[in-house]
């Protein structure tokens, strides 16, 4: 399973490469993260951020929308925050007698939710429908979402003052959480002798449309996931709903994640086909914010821990 197949549309890979390329730019020292967050908009999903403030979750999905030519929007999350001023509201027109539907900042290509767990449950419930219909109803009318969409959320630590934890069920909606970290000593020094992160984003250019987004997703789609890949998948799912330590295991929606992921990974790998090392390069981003343990131990240890007792066939 490791020869690499070559990809029909080179010209297509040459500019997703390219719009890599220039994120690790500005991301510096995150390769690996930003590969997620490619991933991760690749196969329709969206994205979670979590870690400290100030370590370039926000410049992230600033470069994100601007490799894809995405129209941007950021809603900055408050405990004040109200579910209508994210989908919109409808108003009522005394010139025409009618009610008239005021669209939020959810319409657009990509929304950062920017510390999302500072607003109450109820706000942030408000992205539910958007994020798994990409539409939103409101007075009983629904209001389809632009095509792409995309949701990139910022989370701070549960332990720092002021956050509310996310339902499970939102939770479930975020395909991915990357935690960025901090940077390391080279990459640290750069940042601070090199040009203002604020300068560098203004200076990216689009190296992919929303139409060319759409054709990569649906290349996605025919990645080749073998029968023994699948049977290695459904193993991870299977051990999840098993093991003594974990009360709530992978659902299939987020096996159905993990598969969609995988091919898109493999894609940005230049490979046409899904490896078990894709499978498990995503395992722990995709799965340590689904589970729920028994007995109180992170979810990123119970999913490496799901990763070390399944084997590869």
């Amino acid at each position: 399973m490791s020869a690499i197949t070559p990809l029909r549309d080179e010209n297509l890979q040459q500019h997703l490469h390219a719009a890599i390329g220039q994120v690790n730019k500005v991301l510096l020292g995150k390769a690996r993260q930003v590969k997620l967050a490619f991933t991760c908009l690749i196969a329709g999903g969206h994205l979670l951020l979590e870690d400290v403030p100030g370590v370039g979750k926000t410049t992230l999905a600033h470069a994100l929308a601007a490799s894809f030519a995405l129209d941007f929007q950021r809603v900055q999350f408050t405990s004040d925050l109200l579910p209508s001023d994210i989908i919109g509201v409808s108003m009522y027109e005394r010139e025409t007698g009618q009610f008239r539907f005021h669209p939020g900042p959810v319409f657009a290509g990509l929304l950062l939710a920017d510390e999302i767990n500072r607003a109450t449950p109820k706000t942030q419930s408000a992205l539910l429908e958007a994020m798994a219909e990409r539409q939103v109803t409101v007075d009983g009318q629904t209001h389809t979402l632009p095509d792409p969409f995309f949701v990139v959320a910022t989370q701070n630590p549960l332990d720092l003052a002021g956050t509310f934890p996310l339902p499970d069920s939102q939770l479930d909606r975020f395909m991915l959480r990357v935690s960025l970290d901090y940077p390391d000593a080279s990459a640290e020094r750069e940042l601070l002798i090199g040009t203002d992160r604020r300068d560098l984003l203004t200076r990216l250019t689009p190296q992919l449309d929303a139409p060319g987004l759409s054709l990569l997703y649906r290349q996605t789609q025919s990645i080749t996931a073998s029968p023994a890949l699948l049977d290695y998948l459904q193993a991870l799912l299977a051990a999840s709903r098993r093991h003594p330590d974990i009360r709530v295991g992978l659902s299939p929606r987020a096996g159905l994640s993990l598969l969609a992921a995988a091919r898109a990974w493999a894609m940005i790998s230049d490979r046409g086909h899904v490896l078990p090392e894709d499978i498990q390069a995503l395992f722990v981003p995709l799965a340590a914010h689904r589970l729920v343990a028994a007995r109180g131990a992170s979810g990123e240890m119970l999913a490496r821990t799901l990763l070390n007792e399944v084997a590869v066939d």
